[in-house]
C-alpha cells in the first residue's frame, strides 16, 4: 500500500489572456489527468474541461481479479469516450466545431501505472535522481526527428513545432497510447501541458526535482516557464509516491 500524494499549479502565462489547459487530481482512486485545449477561447477551455470530466466518469472500480490489461483497457476507453464526448458536444453547438485537447492521463492501481496519452502534454517519472519521459509527442516534428528527417535542434525552433498530429475530440475516434509501468514508493511522476515542456530539457526537470521540496516544484516550474518566455498556458501535476507513513 503507497500514499498518494499530489502538488499543482496552473498559470495562464504571459502573453495569452485566458487559459485553456485543465487538470484532474483524485489522489483517492490514484487518478490523475492534464489537457491541453485547441479551438479558440470559447474552444479550448470547454474541449479540455469536458475531456477531465468524461475521464473521472468512466474511470471506475474494478473487480479484484482485473488483469493488467483489463486496466489498462479501461483507461484508454475512458480516454476515447473523452473524446466522443467532447466531438458530440461541437456537433451541437457549430460555434465549437474543431475544438480539441490533448489528454495526458495517469491511473495508480495495484502497485502499477497506468499511462494513457494523445497530443503533446508529457508524463515524466522521477526515480533514483533522474527524469525520463514517458510518453511520445503527437507532433509533426517529433515524427520528422523520429523518422530521421529532422535534428533535435531544429525540431526545437521549428515553425510548425506546435502542430499536433492527434487529439481527443477533434473526430469521434482516436488512436490512445498506453502504457503500465511498476510502481515503486519514492517514485514522482510529472504530468503537464506543453507550456512547460517547450522550455524545459528533461535532465533539468530532474535537476529541479532533486534540489527542491516536491511541494514547491509546481510553483517553480510554472515561474521558470513565464521566465522563459510564458508563450502559453503552463500547468504542472507532480504525483509522489510515498510510504504511508509519509
Amino acid at each position: 500500500m503507497v500514499k498518494l500524494i499530489v502538488y499543482s499549479s496552473t498559470d495562464v502565462g504571459r502573453k495569452r489572456n485566458h487559459n485553456e489547459d485543465s487538470f484532474l487530481a483524485v489522489p483517492e482512486v490514484g487518478l490523475f489527468a492534464v489537457a491541453d485545449g485547441m479551438g479558440g477561447h470559447q474552444g479550448g477551455e470547454q474541449a479540455s474541461r469536458i475531456a477531465v470530466q468524461t475521464l473521472r466518469e468512466h474511470v471506475t472500480e474494478l473487480p479484484d481479479d482485473a488483469s493488467r490489461e483489463q486496466i489498462l483497457e479501461a483507461l484508454c476507453r475512458a480516454t476515447q469516450a473523452s473524446g466522443a464526448a467532447i466531438f458530440e458536444h461541437a456537433q451541437h453547438n457549430p460555434d465549437l466545431h474543431g475544438m480539441g485537447t490533448t489528454l495526458t492521463a495517469l491511473w495508480i492501481q495495484r502497485g502499477r501505472a497506468y499511462l494513457s496519452h494523445v497530443g503533446d502534454s508529457r508524463a515524466y517519472l522521477y526515480r533514483d535522481g533522474q527524469a525520463q519521459q514517458l510518453s511520445d509527442d503527437h507532433t509533426w516534428v517529433h515524427e520528422q526527428v523520429s523518422a530521421g528527417m529532422m535534428t533535435e535542434d531544429e525540431a526545437k525552433d521549428h515553425k510548425f513545432r506546435h502542430v499536433i498530429t492527434r487529439s481527443v475530440g477533434f473526430e469521434r475516434e482516436v488512436v490512445v497510447d498506453g502504457a503500465v509501468l511498476p510502481v515503486q514508493p519514492g517514485d514522482c511522476y510529472v504530468l503537464c501541458s506543453d507550456g512547460l515542456s517547450n522550455y524545459l530539457p528533461t535532465d533539468e526537470l530532474g535537476q529541479i526535482m532533486c534540489t527542491n521540496y516536491y511541494r514547491d516544484v509546481p510553483r517553480l516550474l510554472v515561474e521558470l516557464a513565464n521566465e522563459r518566455g510564458g508563450e502559453d498556458n503552463i500547468t504542472v501535476l507532480v504525483v509522489h509516491v510515498a510510504n504511508p507513513a509519509q
